[in-house]
């Protein structure tokens, strides 16, 4: 050890310290320039002539010294680099031819390899203690081929590089204490001559000090620590050990390298002894062009880089496309190994690339996130101390051009960044990310310290250029001639264009500002406008005021007025903005032309009617659209009026009523001018035409007009917004004043339609309800001969014809209406006929079946009326009463008995008495039981204030049961209660007592011996709810039933009164004559029962 260290000491200073960098994070820091406020001009990116030449020369030199394999990205062939050389410099074959030869007789530069020794793993531990205190010899070996890629191939030899490699130039590094993993980050420069001949190599040792056996005790600390001990006993004092060494051809490195290499033994002991890792680049000194000669390498490199940018953006405009920021292959060879060879930073490449796009950015086309990545990158590595005062002045200048070229982009961005163009947004979105990222800079703000906020900087820019636009647009629309006329079109046409810009501004750019920097661009832009619009448009309106409103400038001033509004409603929301605005109340600017742009929307809807009736042939549209053209023009004429109301929304609540008024009073009133004129329209097309069907299809469609007329009207509420009308005037006006104004308005010209449509619907009934008359007395009149379905015949078919015809012709309104009217007409028609026939049954019947078929007529599958306007309470009366009359005279009793169970089971009060029976049937013998039990509470009929009672049985109606007849109980002398308990048995099959009406009549008699017997009461007891009857199986136990005694009816039955019309009927005087003889009976007795 002792011999190695004086073998250090002896060596000379200059080789000790040897060519070695080491890499310092922090260098003494320089006072930054002072930064001006000014706008500084960027320098141009175009190279003198002269210049030019020489970084030609230099570009030619890189590419003719290029050192080291190529990357895979780049390019191999020399000649190809050399061509588009020529081309980016724009050099003529024989100039460049010239120059090639000039630079190939040039001196070479000096190759070296510039290799830093970062750190190592795993490596070998030495000493007693487990670990080791490492350290690397190296140097490049020259003039010796080493067969293969590997070290591994050769013959391994311990302390190759001292054995190898001259002391002065082998290069050592420091020593690192007691680790397996070392880190050294030392940088050192070696020289070689020929690449294809030399190989670098490194050796790795552990120090090793000379130390007593006693201090190695005191760190021994298992027994592998103590065969160390003992090896060390065995070897000489102070002699280091071999921990490895790394063979690397310099034929086979990249440009640039940076790797782990392993560490290879000397013998086969130990073979895995870690790995070393190692940084490469191959760089060139003393560089015989005048560029490199004369100018520090950073700033050669930016002209080449600027050059060659320059020549890829021209070249993809020329191609109609746009530079994405992809330099070409053989662009980013030249740049890369003109940065390896100039032993440049990554810092300084990234300072470079900064200036360079900064620079053509501001006057080449290519997308501004180009930039980002060099911001990035100088960010990442910004100290300060790093840059010379020329630089940092240069980099605070390219900050300062760059700022304001992206703020004199943004104040003109309409024109800048059309929308016209796809991609704007994201252009500008990309330039104000630039823009963010580098005030964010720590550069930025050491260099720049007195350099706004940008936020404020883009708001005053934004403010400034939308003015600059505002006054360009006024110039443009300047008219040619002067007067108030034409001023006001040009003004108009100024004003949309402001609400057009205002809506990019609010749906696109807006987001763009707000999302980067927080600066509302619509709100800024709004204020803004808006105060030099308001002044324009008052000074244009102060003028018209003047002078008498023409039409055509009333038309000027109301398009004004609607487009100021439409610029008005855009406004931002009161937390986005400062004060009042100066649009406020822009409406009493116009209000003198208020009444003119009234009474013109009056004028040209009236006469738009006048024409439309005028040239209407009141002729159906199609099929489906039955009315005529007048009716369309009419509804179209209408929703202008609507539209133009909307358009006007008067913000003064009291004059938008009036306003409101107006308008509704309008279209009332030409609604029925419009009535006026189509009914004369008809009355002209039809007199003298002799066809009358052409004149009711004039009136079907004079009718649809009014209908269709009056659904328009009744839209006016939701046209015209009533409600929210209601809602912004109740604060103004009078409870219910809008509801007797507006509302009485509309009322009153729906009423007037209604009765017009009715007049007409009317109008065209009459015309069918005589011949209804007609056929309907025709049917009554037809022979006894001919059936009454075959009797309906003629009148069905006349409605057929002619309701085919109104449905075809008449909307369904007026369909339904005039159905209504028919229906009304043809039910009292037939009520007449249905009284008239009264007494002949087959009359009745065919108007019976008459009344059926046009009920379905008028139905018409669900088409028609509906059932519930068909079942009037004429209707079911007619319905009811030809179901009688048409009846035959044993139908007619059968339903009264119907009639009289039904009154029977709905009798509940007993004050006439009351009878209890048994009553069963036994289908076996076909034979009714009824077993009559007792009577109560009869009526006192004698004199004695008793009665002598008596129950008479009978089978009705007798026409069922004619074999059958009646029976009669005991006679009880004075009794009120009497108990009969008498059995009768009547002999009768089942299928007739199984009928409607069929009924077993128990009539209470008080029996007079010199009289007539008196009527006590009546009792029904329908036979098919007898037991036995709807069964097959005997009846058992047999139900008591008490019957609540009645009398027939004192004011007449209406079947009773139907039967005794029919004079020449014996069987049914016979009936009405018994019957009419109870009801004399029962009305002789007091007290009379209120039934």
């Amino acid at each position: 050890m002792a011999t190695l260290l004086s073998h250090l000491q002896r060596r000379p200073p200059l080789v000790r310290q040897a060519i070695k960098i080491r890499r310092r994070r922090v260098r003494d820091l320089q006072d930054p320039p002072a930064h001006s406020t000014q706008e500084i001009e960027p320098p141009s990116h175009h190279l003198s002539p002269e210049e030019r030449a020489l970084l030609y020369e230099e570009a030619l030199y890189t590419v003719l010294h290029r050192l080291g394999q190529p990357e895979p990205s780049h390019v191999r062939e020399a000649s190809e680099l050399l061509l588009y050389l020529q081309e980016a410099f724009h050099m003529e074959p024989e100039e460049h031819r010239q120059m090639l030869q000039r630079v190939q007789k040039l001196e070479k530069p000096i190759f070296c390899l510039k290799a830093t020794v970062k750190q190592a793993k795993g490596i070998l531990g030495k000493d007693v203690s487990g670990f080791s205190d490492p350290y690397c010899l190296l140097g490049i070996e020259q003039g010796v081929s080493v067969q293969g890629g590997s070290p591994g191939s050769r013959r391994r030899q311990k302390a190759v590089v001292r054995h190898t490699i001259p002391e002065e130039q082998t290069h050592r590094t420091q020593v690192i204490e007691q680790t397996l993993n070392p880190v050294w980050e030392e940088t050192f420069i070696l020289e070689f001559e020929d690449i294809s001949s030399s190989s670098f190599h490194l050796d790795m040792w552990d120090m090793d000090t000379v130390e007593s056996v006693r201090q190695k005790l005191g760190e021994l600390t298992d027994l592998h620590g103590l065969r160390r001990i003992f090896k060390e006993v065995r070897k000489d004092k102070g002699q280091d050990d071999f921990l490895g060494n790394v063979v690397v051809r310099l034929q086979d490195l990249r440009c640039r390298e940076d790797h782990w290499y392993p560490l290879e033994p000397c013998t086969e002991t130990y073979p895995d002894r870690g790995q070393c890792h190692l940084q490469f680049q191959l760089i060139h000194k003393r560089r015989a062009p005048a560029a490199s000669r004369s100018q520090p390498s950073y700033t050669v490199h930016l002209h080449l880089l600027q050059q060659l940018v320059s020549h890829e953006v021209t070249q993809h405009q020329a191609g109609s496309t746009s530079w994405d920021g992809s330099l070409s292959p053989q662009a980013a060879t030249i740049l890369f190994l003109h940065a390896t060879q100039k032993d440049l930073s990554d810092f300084h490449q990234s300072m470079a690339q900064w200036l360079a796009y900064s620079r053509l950015y501001q006057s080449l086309e290519f997308p501004s996130s180009c930039l980002l990545h060099p911001i990035t990158s100088i960010e990442y590595q910004w100290i300060q101390g790093r840059l010379k005062g020329e630089q940092l002045e240069e980099l605070a200048a390219s900050f300062s051009s760059l700022l304001a070229y992206g703020l004199s982009l943004i104040r003109k961005f309409r024109s800048v960044f059309p929308l016209s163009v796809a991609d704007s947004p994201a252009r500008l979105q990309s330039l104000l990310r630039v823009l963010v990222q580098m005030c964010k800079m720590k550069a930025f703000g050491e260099l720049c310290p007195d350099s706004a906020p940008l936020p404020r900087l883009v708001t005053e820019t934004l403010r400034t250029g939308t003015t600059e636009w505002f006054h360009l647009k006024q110039q443009h629309h300047q008219p040619m001639v002067q007067g108030l006329l034409e001023a006001g079109k040009a003004l108009l046409s100024l004003v949309q264009d402001v609400i057009g810009d205002l809506l990019q501004c609010r749906h696109t750019w807006n987001k763009i500002f707000q999302n980067t920097l927080k600066v509302d661009l619509f709100s800024m832009a709004f204020v803004e406008l808006q105060w030099l619009v308001a002044k324009r448009v008052q000074d244009h309106t102060a003028a018209v005021a003047g002078s008498p409103v023409s039409p055509e400038m009333g038309e000027s001033l109301f398009q004004l007025y609607v487009s100021l509004k439409e610029l008005y409603q855009l406004r931002p929301g009161p937390t986005d903005r400062d004060g009042v605005l100066a649009l406020d109340g822009f409406h009493r600017w116009f209000q003198p032309a208020v009444p003119s742009w009234l009474q013109k929307t009056y004028s040209v809807a009236l006469a738009r009617v006048q024409r439309a009736v005028q040239m209407d042939e009141l002729v159906p549209l199609g099929e489906l659209i039955k009315h005529s053209t007048s009716a369309v023009d009419l509804s179209t004429c209408f929703a202008q009026i609507s539209h133009t109301a909307r358009q006007l929304d008067w913000p003064d609540p009291e004059e938008a009523f009036m306003i409101t008024v107006k308008f509704v009073e309008d279209t009332c009133r030409l609604a029925l001018v419009y009535c006026s004129l189509i009914k004369a329209r008809a009355r002209e097309l039809s007199a003298g035409q002799k066809d009358q069907s052409q004149a009711a299809d004039m009136l079907c469609v004079v009718v649809n007009d009014m209908e269709q007329l009056r659904l328009v009207i009744g839209k006016l509420p939701a046209q015209l917004a009533w409600e929210a009308l209601e809602q912004r005037v109740g604060a103004v006006l009078e409870q219910g004043q809008l509801q007797n104004t507006l509302h009485a308005q509309l009322q009153g010209a729906l009423a007037g339609l209604g009765h017009e449509i009715r007049t007409g619907v009317r109008t065209l009934a009459q015309q069918l309800e005589v011949g209804i008359a007609t056929h309907i007395q025709k049917l009554v009149g037809v022979k006894e001969s001919v059936l009454p379905e075959d009797a309906i015949l003629p009148l069905m078919k006349f409605l057929e014809v002619k309701l085919c015809y109104m449905n075809t012709n008449l909307v369904q309104e007026n369909f339904s209406s005039l159905l209504t009217l028919l229906w009304t007409h043809t039910l009292t028609v037939l009520m007449e006929a249905a009284a008239s026939q009264r007494s002949c049954r087959l009359a009745s019947s065919r108007l019976k079946i008459a009344l059926q078929n046009l009920e379905i007529c008028f139905y018409a599958e669900g088409c028609g009326l509906p059932p519930a306007a068909l079942h009037t309470a004429d209707f079911q009366a007619l319905q009811r009463d030809l179901e009688l009359q048409a009846a035959s005279s044993r139908e007619l009793i059968r339903k009264y008995f119907c009639s009289r169970i039904q009154r029977q089971a709905e009798t509940t009060s007993e004050e006439l008495g009351a009878v209890t029976v048994k009553a069963s049937y036994r289908a076996s013998e076909q034979k009714l039981r009824v077993e009559l039990l007792s009577a109560s509470s009869l009526l006192p009929l004698d004199s004695n204030g008793s009665s002598d009672p008596f129950v008479q049985l009978t089978l009705e109606p007798r026409h069922e049961f004619p074999e059958l007849a009646p029976r009669e109980t005991q006679k009880h002398k004075k009794d009120l209660h009497p108990l009969f308990d008498e059995t009768f048995e009547f002999l009768v099959p089942a299928e007739p007592c199984l009928k409607d009406g069929a009924c077993l009549l128990l009539t209470v008699l008080d029996h007079d011996t010199l009289g007539a017997d008196d009527l006590e009461g009546e009792a029904f007891l329908p036979l098919r709810s007898v037991p036995g009857l709807t069964g097959t199986e005997e009846p058992g136990e047999v139900p008591q039933i008490r019957l609540p005694l009645t009398y027939p009816a004192l004011n007449g039955d209406p079947i009773l009164q139907l039967l005794e019309s029919r004079k020449g009927d014996r069987e049914a005087q016979v009936f009405v004559r018994l019957r009419r003889q109870r009801a004399k009976q029962a009305s002789q007795h007091a007290p009379r029962p209120g039934q």
